[in-house]
Parts: C-alpha cells; sequence; structure tokens
C-alpha cells in the first residue's frame, strides 16, 4: 500500500493501518483489500463495477467501510455500490472518497450507492470527500446516492467536503415508508475557483415519515457552490430543510429549497440564510491576540463543526 493511499484513507475513513469490521479498499478502480464478516458479506457485482453489501437481519453494532481512492491522475473511476440491509440490523457505514493529482491530468470518482433498509433498520451513514496533490488537474467528486426506507427504517447521513475538491456535484433521492426517518447533515468548504453543486430529493409516501436536512458551507475565493432541496410530503409527515452559508471573499451560494404537500397533514418547513462573517465576531476574536486571518478560519471551523 502506497503512502499516497495511506494517507487518503486517513483522511477519509479515519483509517489507522487497519478497519474494526467488514471492509474494501478501491483504489484506482480496483479492488487493493477485502475483508467480510460473519454478519456482513461484501461481494464484487457480477454485470457491472461495484459491490454488493448484505446485511443480515438482526445484525448490531458492527461497521463496514468502503474507502474508494484515486491516487493518480488520468483515472475516472465509477461504481455502482448496493446496500441491502437486514430487518432490525443497525450499524455504521463509512464510505468515504479522495482523489490524488501530481500532474496536470484530472482525477475523478463518481460513486452510485443505493441503500435498501428493511423494517426497523438503523443505519448511520459517514461520507468525507478530499481532494489531495500539487498538480494542476482537475480533482473531481460525484456522489449518488439513492435510499429506500421500509416501515420504521432510519438512515442518519453525515457528509463532508472541506478542501481539495475543485468540482463536485452531489445528488440525494430518498423514498420514505411509514415511520420512517432521514436525517442528513452536509457540511462543504470550497475556495479559489472550486464549484459544487448539492440536489436533495426526498418522498415521503408512509404516515408518520419524516425528513430534516440540515446543509452548512462556506464559500471562500471565487468558488461557487449551489444547493436546491426538495421534500415531498405524500402522506401525514413532518419535513424540514436548513440551508446555512458563508460567504467569504469573491465567493457565491445560490440556494433554492422546494416544499410540495400533497396531504392536509403534511407539515413542511425550509429555512436559507447566505451571508458574511459579522465583523464584531472578527473584531472580538482579534481582542483575544488572534489576527484577522486566524480569526475567520476559527470562525469558519466552528460554523463547519
Amino acid at each position: 500500500m502506497n503512502a499516497i493511499l495511506q494517507d487518503l484513507l486517513r483522511a477519509v475513513s479515519n483509517w489507522d493501518g487497519k478497519f474494526p469490521g467488514a471492509f474494501n479498499i478501491r483504489e484506482n478502480g480496483q479492488c487493493a483489500q477485502r475483508q467480510s464478516t460473519k454478519n456482513i458479506r461484501i461481494e464484487s457485482k457480477k454485470d457491472q463495477s461495484g459491490l454488493e453489501i448484505r446485511i443480515l437481519p438482526g445484525t448490531k453494532g458492527e461497521s463496514v467501510s468502503i474507502p474508494a481512492c484515486v491516487t493518480r491522475g488520468g483515472v475516472d473511476d465509477l461504481t455502482y455500490n448496493d446496500f441491502y440491509v437486514g430487518e432490525g440490523a443497525d450499524v455504521t457505514i463509512i464510505a468515504g472518497c479522495g482523489v490524488h493529482t501530481q500532474n496536470g491530468e484530472p482525477a475523478r470518482h463518481s460513486g452510485i450507492h443505493r441503500f435498501f433498509l428493511e423494517k426497523g433498520a438503523r443505519v448511520e451513514y459517514v461520507e468525507k470527500h478530499v481532494g489531495t496533490g500539487a498538480g494542476s488537474g482537475i480533482r473531481s467528486i460525484d456522489p449518488v446516492t439513492e435510499a429506500f426506507l421500509e416501515e420504521n427504517a432510519q438512515l442518519r447521513m453525515e457528509t463532508t467536503q472541506i478542501g481539495g475538491v475543485d468540482k463536485s456535484v452531489r445528488k440525494t433521492r430518498a423514498t420514505l415508508a411509514a415511520g420512517a426517518k432521514l436525517f442528513i447533515r452536509e457540511r462543504i468548504l470550497t475556495e479559489g475557483d472550486q464549484e459544487a453543486r448539492t440536489e436533495f430529493e426526498v418522498q415521503m409516501n408512509g404516515e408518520g415519515s419524516g425528513t430534516d436536512l440540515i446543509s452548512r458551507s462556506v464559500a471562500r475565493g471565487h468558488s461557487r457552490q449551489s444547493y436546491r432541496s426538495v421534500i415531498v410530503g405524500n402522506a401525514a409527515c413532518t419535513g424540514h430543510s436548513e440551508c446555512d452559508a458563508i460567504i467569504a471573499q469573491g465567493g457565491s451560494v445560490a440556494a433554492a429549497p422546494e416544499l410540495i404537500a400533497n396531504h392536509a397533514d403534511a407539515a413542511l418547513i425550509h429555512e436559507a440564510a447566505i451571508g458574511k462573517i459579522a465583523g464584531e465576531q472578527i473584531l472580538k476574536l482579534e481582542t483575544l491576540g488572534l489576527t484577522e486571518q486566524e480569526a475567520e478560519a476559527q470562525i469558519i471551523e466552528g460554523f463547519l463543526r
């Protein structure tokens, strides 16, 4: 395992030389290492690039890590991963991605992940994205997530993209049955001329289903971001979308939350706030001995935490 791959694994999946449970390490479109467990089986797809991860009903307290890394320029990696989570299971899934290029060639990873959660299943899903390398090649990460939640299933997603990714299009679609819950926490930092686009769409089809989508982002330099969320209530349900963004220097952010209520008892709310760092916040930290740049960095770090 080369040093670049090791650094990316540490950044996107908290790798410390080993993974505690089931795992699959993907490097430049190929499987580098893999391990299944008694309750979590990882197998290669037979008809296309990607994995089938099957988690047995009732599995508790286990984890599966599937980091995907591009460690050189000239690679355009596409993978399709399907997660089948059995009834009553309660697991953690870590699916980080890192791209690295040292020359003028682009490096790109696109991961299409589909989640099928059976009745009462609970999943904590952590996805970190990072780009590294000193080359001028464009580093792109374009994840697509599709989730199908059966009755009383719950999916918690924490997605982070902070630094190094030049272009990204992040698409998430979910369908919720009765009592199903979807929680998403997104954090994005763009700098320079980077671009990031987020698209959420949630269809709540069952009584008592609910979703909470929260995005916090910072656009620095001349970077550009866009956020669009669509929450559709087709039953008695609850939905909330919140987009908070900070603009620094010449960055730009466009936010477009959308609500569609097709049932009288669909309670849907959206919030959006875009602005710059308040001058009094900077001034307060400067009185404690920080420079203006240090104060701004600390405010941004706290905002994205």
